[in-house]
């Protein structure tokens, strides 16, 4: 997730700190260094994280915006300058429109602010407890502030480093970002689940079958390039974007699983079902940016072995040609999935929907259409008028369907002597089963009841057939 550095600049900043030596250190100069290790971690081993810093006193300044480029980090850091009085709420006011600005809403991040911690406890709080404060233990110090540092980036910045395998072939991979622990909303004690460092593809299914799935998170997936004594040397580059660092590790001479991998999914236009831990399970997939470059990513699915409901249990899915038949049919091509329901869902079904005032207006206009071109627009009329009362009611709009019908009474009421004598048999019928409705009898409030025309011995017009 995106980091946001919060650096305050006021005057409290340049207060001087007692350390061991003659060599004076004020308080700005221990945040630069502890951001400084911060950068220089980030840069080497979590460059694919995007960075912004921010200072401010009374007011806020963004100094660098979002960026991988942590040279320019360190070189606004190193040049800040110091300004008046501290207001923490402004900052915070205006980190979160920098943010909603670069990521939208949705996106969860990480903010680390030096000096001003006091009110940050209500605020984790009122954030429902994600978060954590970062504190000295002992004195304020240059080698408290490395411990300091040290525990962030252990607990926030830390790659995450896996084995892929499938079968007898296996390849070393970094996870970015960090798959962070989930929690389970079904079980009574629910405890933290972690994507585990072995990652075990247990099959291949067509992209089409799969669909777009609900995932949890999504995670770029990255060889690891080794050098010939055998030392990892990381997935970053100087000045490489996130495409040119992924293409260039997949060019290497040297074979790499995870090179075909991608490769495979992309050319056969699959993906592969991988195994995150016990009853857990995500998939590989490749995805192409705007740019037409493709990056090997990995989606988390929710815990469980039927996240996937048209899939159906995952332990049970096996290669098609163990099956007695082949369920892609005889050379159609047609995929078995989604598997059809038995049973017709309702919300398989056209509803009617009124999220303003206008889509109710509409749906009451044309039935007032209708009835006056009765006889003639008989069945039409009947059919919007039963979709209205089925509408209301589902959502207990009993108030609406006494409405209407009183509309249609006074519509009856303004038929012209030239109107055909079935119309106004029909209206004051529809008008009395609206009201029956609204009544709550359960006999003509039921949902599955239609409103019929009314039988007559007029002919012509089409007015004396039932629905």
């Amino acid at each position: 997730m995106p980091t946001v550095v919060l650096m305050d600049s006021s005057l409290s900043m340049t207060r001087p700190v007692s350390v061991e030596g003659s060599e004076e250190f004020q308080r700005k100069n221990l945040a630069v260094h502890g951001l400084t290790m911060l950068f220089e971690h980030m840069a080497t081993n979590y460059r694919l994280e995007f960075t912004a810093l921010v200072a401010f006193s009374s007011l806020w300044e963004l100094l660098v915006p979002f960026t991988r480029d942590y040279n320019t980090l360190q070189e606004a850091l190193n040049n800040l300058e110091d300004y008046d009085k501290t207001f923490l709420e402004s900052a915070l006011q205006g980190v979160s429109n920098i943010v909603q600005q670069e990521w939208g809403t949705s996106c969860p991040c990480q903010l680390q602010a030096t000096d001003g911690m006091d009110n940050l406890e209500q605020l984790i709080s009122i954030n429902g407890g994600e978060g954590q404060i970062y504190t000295m233990e002992g004195p304020l110090c240059l080698k408290n502030v490395q411990s300091m540092f040290g525990k962030l980036i252990d607990h926030a910045y830390s790659p995450f480093h896996a084995v892929l395998r499938c079968g007898n072939l296996a390849s070393d991979v970094q996870v970015f970002p960090r798959p962070e622990p989930v929690l389970s909303d079904e079980e009574v004690d629910p405890m933290p689940k972690t994507v585990q460092p072995d990652l075990e593809i247990v099959g291949f299914i067509e992209i089409g079958d799969i669909s777009s799935p609900p995932v949890l998170s999504r995670h770029l997936v990255l060889p690891i390039a080794v050098t010939k004594e055998g030392d990892e040397i990381g997935t970053g580059a100087t000045d490489e974007t996130e495409e040119e660092t992924a293409t260039n590790q997949m060019a290497g001479k040297s074979p790499n699983f995870c090179v075909l991998l991608h490769g495979s999914l992309k050319v056969e236009g699959m993906v592969t079902l991988v195994q995150l831990g016990p009853e857990w399970f995500g998939m590989l997939y490749s995805q192409a940016d705007s740019k037409k470059k493709s990056n090997l990513m990995m989606s988390l699915f929710e815990p469980g072995l039927d996240p996937l409901p048209w899939l159906g249990r995952l332990s049970q899915l096996g290669p098609a040609s163990d099956a007695a038949e082949n369920p892609y049919g005889e050379g159609d091509g047609k995929s078995p999935f989604p598997i059809q329901p038995k049973h017709k869902r309702s919300y398989a079904q056209n509803v009617t929907v009124w999220i303003k005032a206008s889509g109710l207006q509409t749906d009451v206009q044309k039935i007032l259409r209708n009835a006056r071109k009765l006889p003639e627009k008989t069945q039409t009329f009947y059919k919007e008028l039963n979709r209205l009362r089925k509408a209301a009611l589902a959502f207990g709009f009993w108030e609406l369907l006494k409405s209407v019908a009183e509309l249609l009474e006074r519509e009856c009421t303004l038929l012209p002597d030239s109107a055909h004598p079935d119309a106004a048999f029909q209206l004051s019928h529809a008008a009395q089963q609206l009201k029956l409705a609204s009544s709550g009898d359960s006999k003509y409030a039921a949902f599955e009841h239609n409103i019929t025309p009314m039988l007559t011995d007029f002919s012509g017009g089409g007015g004396a057939e039932r629905m």
